[in-house]
């Protein structure tokens, strides 16, 4: 079971293209919030296939790496360009579907995943996170359910807004 988390419309369409091409079943599990196009650039490459890359890199050297998957995606890329303000260079991982990310090889994990401080960004439960952000990493997640308003007041009320996650 393939299960996609796509951050926005070009991965939801890469996620559904993969969907329609598998021989399993798929999950596409998308967020009702309004969300941002992220990747408006026309590719003929699915990067959506490998299972996560490098939606924003920075220009040198690496400091930090978030890692988010669906809605979160967005946060990930706002908190990059607060850091950046800082004289931090975070880059931001797209996992739109960890099962594909597992079966690509270790040199191209490395090389997505980097080789600093990982960061993961899920509002949503811990379980499987820190597979990607090592022990050494900081997870920033939910710790309760059934909170109920607007994406944007939740997401301020539960500490996910980007100039929250550029103090951690």
């Amino acid at each position: 079971l393939n299960v996609f988390r796509p951050a926005d419309s070009v991965e939801t369409a890469e996620a559904w293209e993969l969907a329609l091409k598998n021989s399993g079943p798929s999950v596409l599990a998308l967020s009702r919030q309004e969300l941002s196009s992220i990747r408006e650039e026309k590719s003929s490459v699915n990067l959506t296939k490998k299972g996560g890359y490098i939606i924003k890199d920075t220009n040198g050297k690496r400091d930090v790496t978030l890692l988010a998957s669906g809605s979160e995606v967005e946060v990930a890329i706002k908190t990059s360009e607060l850091l950046f303000k800082e004289n931090i260079n975070a880059a931001v991982i797209s996992l739109p579907c960890w099962e594909l990310f597992e079966i690509q090889t270790s040199s191209y994990k490395k090389e997505v995943l980097g080789e600093v401080i990982k960061i993961g960004i899920e509002a949503a439960s811990e379980m499987g996170w820190h597979k990607y952000i090592c022990s050494e990493g900081i997870f920033i997640g939910m710790k309760s359910f059934g909170a109920s308003a607007p994406a944007s007041k939740l997401f301020k009320h539960f500490g996910f807004d980007p100039s929250d996650i550029k103090e951690i």
